[in-house]
């Protein structure tokens, strides 16, 4: 029996580690160039520089992720501040601040003034409880929270997790994330993200495994139709022509949900999306406390600080899609420079710059769009789906994505032992 996994994503990716560490042969199939999808590095001719297709933060509380990135013995590749750091500094007032949860699940530091939002009194915390038992239908912006507290960290970590707007954003998504992070006290917050890149630490390394597990790796390999007979796929069809399929052989389908729709008519899917922006700026800076800022009161969200690279995120981009590169990479800027205290740079002094527009970054994470997530299991009796879009419990992450793939993999693997 071969498993066929379509999509080299990290779900992809995942699913496809599992299975050939389980002794199954694997041939993994990708449409675009490169492997990674939304979770990939490249270099930019325009600024002279290699950049992230987009910035992921993860926490130590992301459990799946952490577990992947130790089978492929690239953990260390990850910088951050070693502690539960998160710097915010505000456009309004100028005022910089370093949230810092203790490590306990006891949530004693928000005693601390100097630990919990400025603006916030320890009473104000209580309210969290409503997110980590949201009704299904609550919005983010519905939550009964202190003014302080919605504006300086619940807002933009709902934007960051759920890539939607509170008055859009569904709370129990936010509250999932919540209760395996913060929830779990400051030791599932400590923050980091790839030194180098990620396809350093997710994408190349897992290549280089499954290649050295005798994996087939097609890249620019789009699969174009999957016939079905009695009740099973019978066939994998591709740019480049049927690919060797034997009855018996398993599929995982770990493509983008409008993708998994034109292959699989019928299957109910998200269908409504928003866009992420990235900005990329060739300067050298100062790293900070943490290597990141999350910015309040700004266009820019979270301001990242690599070798060479300033990277600014994005999120709940649709409401910038018409607005013209040049003004947003202009108001991006003064951005940056208030939070690293560059000074203000008028325009023409904007160091190169790139921006990267995903517009269907992620489904809409409203609770109509939730509802439309599929599971794994699929009408087709050898066919599974594995992405971040279906139904994980948790939003469009790296998390839900590396965890799809491990939950098609296991069912793909129960059953083997079957047969």
């Amino acid at each position: 029996m071969r498993v066929h996994v379509i999509g080299a994503g990290l779900a992809g990716l995942a699913a496809s580690l599992a299975l050939a560490d389980a002794g199954l042969p694997v041939t993994l199939y990708e449409a675009g160039p490169a492997a990674g999808g939304r979770c990939r590095s490249y270099f930019d001719r325009q600024i002279g520089a290699r950049i992230d297709n987009g910035n992921h933060l993860l926490l130590s509380g992301n459990r799946a992720a952490h577990a992947y990135l130790r089978r492929l013995g690239t953990e260390a590749t990850l910088a951050g501040p070693g502690a539960p750091i998160f710097p915010f500094f505000d456009r309004g007032d100028g005022a910089r601040w370093l949230l810092r949860p203790g490590r306990s699940r006891l949530p004693w530091w928000v005693f601390a003034k100097t630990r919990r939002v400025p603006g916030t009194r320890p009473g104000d915390y209580l309210a969290l409880r409503h997110l980590l038992r949201p009704r299904d239908e609550t919005l983010v912006a519905d939550l009964p929270l202190a003014p302080a507290l919605a504006r300086r960290l619940i807002t933009p970590l709902a934007i960051a997790a759920l890539n939607t707007l509170p008055e859009a954003g569904s709370a129990a998504l936010l509250g999932a994330v919540v209760a395996e992070t913060l929830g779990q006290g400051g030791a599932a917050c400590i923050p980091a993200f790839p030194r180098a890149g990620l396809s350093e630490s997710f994408v190349d390394p897992a290549l280089a495994a499954l290649a050295a597990r005798g994996a087939e790796v097609f890249l620019a390999r789009r699969v174009t139709a999957l016939p079905a007979q009695n009740g099973a796929v019978a066939a994998i069809e591709t740019i480049a022509g049927p690919a060797a399929f034997a009855p018996g052989d398993q599929v995982v389908l770990a493509v983008p949900p409008w993708i998994a729709g034109e292959l699989l008519p019928g299957l109910v899917v998200p269908d409504a999306f928003e866009m992420i922006l990235n900005l990329h700026f060739r300067i050298k800076a100062d790293p900070g406390p943490a290597g990141f800022w999350g910015v309040i009161g700004g266009i820019a969200e979270w301001v990242f600080v690599k070798s060479g690279i300033v990277s600014v995120t994005i999120s709940a981009a649709n409401r910038f899609a018409e607005t013209p590169p040049e003004a947003l990479a202009e108001a991006v800027w003064a951005d940056v420079a208030a939070v690293l205290a560059l000074g203000v740079a008028p325009p023409p002094c904007l160091p190169p710059w790139r921006l990267v527009r995903e517009r269907r970054a992620t489904f809409l994470a409203s609770p109509a769009q939730n509802r439309r997530r599929p599971g794994p299991a699929t009408a087709l009796a050898n066919l599974v789906l594995a992405g971040d879009w279906t139904a994980t419990g948790l939003p469009a992450t790296i998390e839900g994505a590396i965890r799809s793939g491990n939950l098609a993999a296991e069912r793909v693997l129960r059953h083997a032992s079957r047969h």
